[in-house]
């Protein structure tokens, strides 16, 4: 009963930190170092972050994240920002997400969530999805689904909150 009223009460919690627009501290996995992190201590302080999350199985993901990549050297060059992505594969893919993203050429951060756990803590149910984090670590864009271009009204945002 003590750790059912726990988990509802961690629940609350980052339901109300999200719903402020701050990032829940939900655990997910860095594939590089494979050491669990709470989701709201790997945004660096005063720096926007663009999050991409995805999935080996969703070709939108995956080619969201390659039109991000190809542009992010020319975009460093206007705006101060970090990337990551986090997969929403289940825990029996975390090898195929270790080899695409090596295979891809990821220098990036990159995060898997096999429980789905901060996808529920973010309200969203399928991928891809996107989040742009501020400065001071808030929410502060989100969209579902990707088309083809879309990646430049991101960086237009990520322009606009780098100034």
């Amino acid at each position: 009963m003590k750790r059912l009223l726990a988990i509802a009460a961690s629940v609350l919690i980052s339901t109300a930190l999200y719903a402020q627009g701050g990032i829940p501290n939900t655990t997910v996995k860095d594939v590089k170092t494979n050491k669990k992190v709470a989701f709201n201590t790997v945004f660096e302080e005063g720096k926007v972050t663009l999050v991409n999350f995805w999935a080996t199985w969703c070709v939108p993901c995956k080619k969201e994240i390659k039109n991000v990549k190809k542009s992010l050297d020319s975009w460093h060059k206007e705006a101060d920002f970090n990337y990551m992505t986090v997969s929403m594969d289940e825990p029996r893919a975390e090898g195929l997400v270790r080899s695409y993203a090596k295979s891809q050429g990821w220098d990036f951060p990159y995060y898997i969530d096999t429980n789905q756990d901060l996808m529920r803590s973010l309200n969203f149910r399928t991928v891809p999805f996107t989040l742009i984090v501020d400065k001071k670590g808030n929410v502060a864009y989100s969209h579902q689904g990707y088309e083809e271009g879309s990646e430049h009204e991101l960086f237009e945002k990520i322009k606009e909150l780098s100034k």
